[in-house]
């Protein structure tokens, strides 16, 4: 995966975390790669990454003592360690996927990168495809839009300064009609058009309009309006939660 399709810029705050010696080893060979990122290990391993040492921080005692740090300062969370050990360290500082940061897990053998959480809004989906591919190793993406290659609802255009409007309920339920396989109406009178950046075609149950008043809105089950025109109260109240809008800034096509 390139850079430039990063959801965030390389001036995310992102943190690698080791904490076993093959996660250190699997750390200090990636860092090189990530010249921003932080490096957070416990003072076992103070040595390993004393190349480092002007990005690094050393702790000492329990990881779990760390955590409510790491979720204030970082975008991008980043363990090499396994994947239980990760989902007890972050449940009990668990909020919403608007505010959690992106938790990333690099199994011991660095053969697999898990975005935990935070895929999509968050951009730890993207930051697992980037990282894999700079490793060698395969991501392991479980969220439906991904795995079905289909338009991600709540971040389309977000590379393109597109701002979502629309209820958190809308996009969840458009997001099921999306990825279970529903007609879906996308209406573009604004923007760029070169949103899809996936290299498989758009999914058959995805068909693209140019004009609003073309879309049967008996036939099509939700409808993705890209535009910089008002939306009346009455067409949200027609349509509910069938209705998800992204206004693209000024200038742009």
């Amino acid at each position: 995966m390139k850079t430039e399709h990063l959801p965030q810029s390389q001036q995310a705050r992102v943190v690698l975390v080791g904490i076993t010696k093959h996660g250190v080893q699997q750390l200090t060979a990636i860092a090189p790669e990530l010249p921003d990122a932080r490096i957070l290990v416990s003072d076992k391993f103070a040595a390993q990454v004393q190349a480092f040492s002007e990005r690094s921080i050393v702790y000492s005692g329990a990881l779990r003592d760390q955590m409510q740090a790491l979720f204030t300062d970082f975008d991008q969370i980043i363990f090499f360690v396994s994947l239980g050990a990760v989902v007890r360290l972050i449940a009990p500082l668990l909020r919403s996927k608007d505010e959690d940061p992106g938790i990333i897990v690099v199994d011991d053998a660095g053969q697999f990168v898990i975005p935990v959480l935070s895929g999509h809004v968050g951009g730890a989906n993207a930051w697992a495809e980037h990282l894999a591919h700079l490793m060698g190793a395969q991501a392991v993406l479980t969220t439906a839009s991904d795995v079905g290659k289909t338009i991600p609802v709540d971040i389309l255009g977000r590379e393109l300064g597109w701002e979502v409007i629309a209820p958190k309920i809308h996009i969840t339920r458009v997001s099921a009609d999306v990825v279970n396989g529903e007609l879906i109406a996308v209406v573009q009178d604004a923007g760029s058009p070169d949103w899809w950046k996936r290299p498989n075609p758009l999914p058959e149950n995805i068909h693209r309009f140019s004009d609003f008043n073309a879309v049967d809105l008996q036939k099509y089950r939700s409808v993705l309006w890209i535009t910089r025109q008002d939306i009346p109260a009455q067409m949200w109240e027609t349509l509910r939660d069938r209705l998800v809008v992204y206004r693209p800034p000024e200038g742009q096509r």
